[in-house]
């Protein structure tokens, strides 16, 4: 829990919440925290990691391979999964191969990139591997660009993603293992579900579970979440994030370790379905195993 990821607070919260469960349920458990991407488990004598870390380092596949290295069982998705659906341009070369349809996209690697125009409409900067919204711009149209924080962003992540804005309902969708459980659409008071808007009580986020949408639609966003799971090779739990508007869905991105704390989407999908928190966590840790 923690780390060294732009999304350690929340990391924090996270594994608290998971830590009293794995307590509850019988485990023998210590808290980690690196801060630094040095990690032995040996000194621990651990015999089982339940990955509670978001973000870069935690998420992307990094600390997988040191738990690979050191045979130590984990929790949720592999290597290859993960660092996959990290980077938003590899998960979207994965979705259109398997024909997911997602926003149309360009890779920015420097500000004269965005004269070659990839819509007339709203549009979307983003990093390529962050999660929970970190650094995210969206905007209405080419001349209310601001330059000044797209060079900030590429001067730290050396590269960008433009991405297509697509307007309509705002859909996650939550797998465990073979299923996917459920649908819960989010209505931001903000501008869109930024990361305060994920993680403030302040922030009053609209989460309407079930998602308000049609029948077939709603099995088809569970249908194409199960395959986006099952295509990037994730395991555990996931949430897939969508958009749905005139009948069609768009995928954005797929989460291989979604927030478990107590406004996090994941453990509110499972409790609708009769899933506590303490079952889904305990559930997740029976999952473990090593060679995900």
């Amino acid at each position: 829990m923690g780390g060294p990821s732009k999304e350690r607070s929340v990391s924090i919260l996270s594994g608290k919440a998971c830590y009293k469960a794995l307590i509850k349920a019988g485990y023998d458990v210590i808290k980690i925290d690196p801060k630094n991407k040095n990690l032995n488990f040996y000194q621990y004598n651990a015999n089982l990691a339940f990955n509670a870390l978001h973000g870069q380092f935690g998420e992307d596949g990094t600390v997988q391979k040191i738990l690979e290295k050191q045979k130590i069982p984990y929790t949720h998705s592999g290597v290859k999964s993960s660092h996959v659906a990290m980077d938003k341009v590899k998960s979207k070369i994965c979705f259109i191969k398997n024909n997911i349809l997602t926003p149309k996209y360009k890779i920015i690697k420097k500000i004269l990139d965005l004269k070659n125009k990839l819509s007339n409409n709203k549009f979307v900067i983003k990093p390529i591997n962050e999660g929970s919204s970190v650094g995210v711009l969206i905007y209405d149209n080419y001349k209310k660009i601001n330059f000044i924080k797209i060079k900030s962003l590429l001067n730290k992540y050396k590269k960008l993603l433009q991405e297509e804005y697509i307007p309509g309902k705002e859909i996650q969708v939550a797998v465990m293992g073979k299923k996917a459980l459920g649908a819960i659409e989010i209505q931001p008071l903000r501008k869109f579900y930024d990361f305060k808007a994920k993680y403030s009580h302040q922030a009053k986020t609209k989460h309407i579970m079930p998602a308000h949408i049609n029948k077939n639609l709603y099995k088809k966003v569970l249908s194409i979440a199960l395959k986006a799971h099952n295509v990037l090779g994730c395991r555990g739990v996931t949430r897939s994030d969508f958009r749905v508007i005139n009948n069609k869905i768009y995928i954005l991105e797929v989460n291989t370790q979604p927030g478990m704390t107590n406004l996090s989407l994941v453990p509110e999908i499972a409790s609708y379905r009769g899933i506590s928190f303490d079952k889904l966590v305990k559930w997740i840790a029976k999952d473990a195993s090593i060679n995900r």
